[in-house]
């Protein structure tokens, strides 16, 4: 009886090991085709993608082959003003930035329940943590790892534009004075990018040059650089260049009103965040400095009052 019990028992384990392996192999065929079902992308026009892109692109990619197809095209249209805008163009596309939302959020599940197992003191006679404060915890971790790129293009976007209107009347006098001196406003350009700093508008003037040299004439190129950047500054810049040169006028004076308007709307801007500073200390000051300034004061008194008694 013993002896047919443990050919029973070998067998079910026989079994339940082949169908085991049978699972994984058939597993990692399907992961194998999803993945040469993926093709190969040509970045050889396109420019490199930022740090955290880079680090986890072929998950991105992959992902991306598959999301694709599922995104509305208002959803496409939205994602990629917002990546033109933020100058990621021709580095991402919006499938590959949902792609990293998601990627992002399932990084972020795996994190918190690392930390929350690290603090779980369960064990040894001891409860530990539930399983539905594990789910609430990667639910948590699962939203912030979702909306973080979100944040990041948002913040790129603030930080572009911070940029950009910092160099705006550098830049407008630089053209102004090699407009005056007798060159067009192709060279202009062309020494506004020699001779400026690096940045958010150098590189929009250099796509404008480009676009030029390709054969687009230059108020439709001034056009979409407008239309690219999306500030009223830049607009009202282009706008003034190309009725000037339609209207066959002076560009010297009309570039000097702008650049003068520019900067004093600058001086502006610097007062204006000038005047928020104390009332944006307010909080951290009545929150952090004052206790901690009264504990100080007041800790002799209270021991001085505490021994007294």
């Amino acid at each position: 009886m013993l002896s047919i019990v443990t050919q029973n028992t070998t067998a079910v384990i026989t079994i339940f090991a082949f169908a085991v392996g049978i699972s994984a192999a058939l597993l990692s065929w399907l992961i194998s085709r999803s993945i040469a079902e993926v093709p190969a992308e040509n970045r050889e026009y396109k420019d490199k993608p930022p740090v955290g892109f880079r680090l986890t692109w072929w998950p991105i990619h992959w992902l991306s082959h598959f999301i694709g197809p599922m995104l509305s095209t208002k959803t496409q249209i939205a994602v990629q003003n917002k990546l033109i805008k933020s100058g990621l163009e021709y580095t991402v596309t919006p499938a590959q930035f949902f792609a990293a939302k998601l990627l992002c959020a399932g990084i972020s599940v795996i994190f918190f329940y690392w930390a929350i197992g690290s603090f779980d003191s369960g064990g040894k006679g001891r409860p530990g943590l539930s399983i539905g404060f594990y789910l609430q915890g990667c639910m948590i971790g699962a939203a912030l790892g979702y909306i973080y790129p979100s944040i990041w293009l948002r913040e790129r976007l603030t930080a572009r534009r911070r940029e950009l209107l910092k160099a705006l009347p550098f830049y407008l006098d630089v053209i102004t004075l090699c407009v005056e001196a007798g060159l067009n406003v192709q060279g202009a350009l062309q020494q506004a990018v020699a001779k400026g700093p690096k940045g958010v508008l150098c590189n929009e003037i250099q796509r404008v040059l480009r676009d030029i040299r390709a054969g687009n004439p230059r108020a439709d190129s001034l056009r979409a650089m407008a239309e690219r950047l999306n500030e009223t500054n830049v607009t009202s810049v282009t706008t003034a260049i190309i009725q000037a040169e339609k209207m066959g006028m002076n560009l010297g004076p009309v570039l000097r009103a702008q650049a003068d308007q520019r900067r004093s709307e600058r001086f502006l801007r610097a007062e204006k965040l000038a005047m928020e500073a104390p009332v944006k200390l307010l909080f951290p000051l009545i929150a952090f400095i004052f206790p901690c300034t009264f504990i100080v004061l007041f800790f002799p008194i209270a021991m001085k009052f505490m021994h007294a008694l």
